[in-house]
């Protein structure tokens, strides 16, 4: 009995020193992050890709019922509290552990515009709206060559989780911080609940898989891959990770990965302007094409019909999360991927000479 409390005890104290050592030891977190958790990610990864549906979601639904039926037993079979408590306590000092290695230590390593060099300033809307016209010629470019629907609406590849590692591999042909494994993302059984939750996809810390929403419209998808998978290189900031996904999918050679990759970075860009010189927006929007058009309000009718007090919810719990994990701006942070693609097309511009 003892030693089964120094060993729960043990693991306890690594959590919490682990978490110490990211937030208070320099330098800890990006060590953990090149050394160790690529490691995990290799081997721990590739084994849960062996299955084609997501274990994380499956554990969820069978921890769920492992709840009820304990709860069960204590209110039917009057089972004594005090033999529950300790099977709780195993069971969340595990959960916190695996969190840690799988995700929490990352929080506290460097960005990667740090590693990439991006240099994040205050920009003129003249450069927002130069972003956004940019972003609307691509938008265009790659419009003309998707697969489309009897209805006008973008159609997927069969092999979109493939692909999505794929375009991942390539960013990381310019970006050496993106190298590595990467497993096939998988489609949510339960998608239904992320869209109520207004969610497109979920990386899961525990078995490090890419999980998205399959139920939202098909033009969301690609890039909402690309951003889980992003997660499983380390980088937990969703402005970044949105930002990652524009540029894996930018680098792809598949027409949708680009387009889906310039219709998120629109939507972000676009509402950015709009809040800043609505006239200027309604002039840019109006030089997009019809495809993207449709596309566009396609998505805005759908993430619509979903918002509501789940949504809110989601919210709350997701920026209180964000805020823990020492992203300060909880789900504000969102917006700064602006910054990020001014600060990549300003590089860029540096680079021939339109600077």
């Amino acid at each position: 009995m003892r030693k089964n409390q120094v060993f729960w005890g043990s693991l306890f104290l690594l959590t919490v020193g682990l978490n110490l050592a990211a937030r208070l030891v320099p330098g800890f977190a990006e060590w953990y992050a090149g050394h160790i958790y690529p490691l995990i990610v290799g081997s721990f990864a590739r084994f849960c890709s062996l299955v084609p549906f997501s274990v994380a979601e499956i554990l969820l639904y069978a921890l769920l019922l492992s709840f009820l039926a304990g709860l069960l037993l204590i209110l039917v079979r009057r089972l004594s509290v005090r033999r529950a408590v300790p099977v709780l306590a195993k069971t969340v000092i595990a959960l916190c552990l695996m969190f840690t290695l799988n995700c929490g230590i990352n929080y506290h390593r460097q960005t990667f515009s740090e590693r990439a060099g991006f240099e994040l300033q205050e920009s003129s809307v003249e450069e927002l709206r130069a972003l956004c016209e940019k972003l609307a010629e691509e938008l265009n470019e790659a419009a003309g060559a998707i697969h489309v629907d009897a209805e006008g609406h973008m159609m997927l590849e069969e092999n979109v989780e493939a692909e999505a590692a794929e375009a991942m591999q390539a960013a990381a042909e310019e970006y050496p911080e993106l190298a590595g494994y990467y497993p096939k993302a998988k489609k949510v059984l339960g998608s239904w609940l992320l869209s109520y939750q207004q969610l497109q996809g979920i990386y899961s810390p525990f078995t490090l898989e890419a999980n998205y929403n399959g139920d939202m419209p098909a033009q969301d998808i690609p890039s909402a891959i690309c951003h889980e998978l992003s997660h499983l290189k380390g980088f937990m900031r969703e402005d970044e990770a949105n930002f990652i996904a524009y540029l894996a999918c930018r680098a792809s050679d598949s027409a949708a990965f680009r387009y889906s990759g310039a219709m998120l970075a629109w939507i972000y860009s676009g509402n950015a302007l709009y809040e800043q010189d609505p006239q200027s927006f309604r002039e840019v929007r109006s030089e997009l094409c019809e495809q993207a058009v449709r596309d566009l309000e396609d998505h805005n009718a759908y993430w619509n019909s979903y918002e509501g007090t789940a949504a809110e919810v989601a919210d709350k719990i997701n920026d209180t999360y964000l805020r823990a994990n020492a992203q300060d701006d909880g789900t504000r942070s969102y917006g700064r991927m602006v910054d990020l693609l001014l600060a990549w097309n300003r590089e860029r511009g540096a680079e021939n000479g339109t600077d």
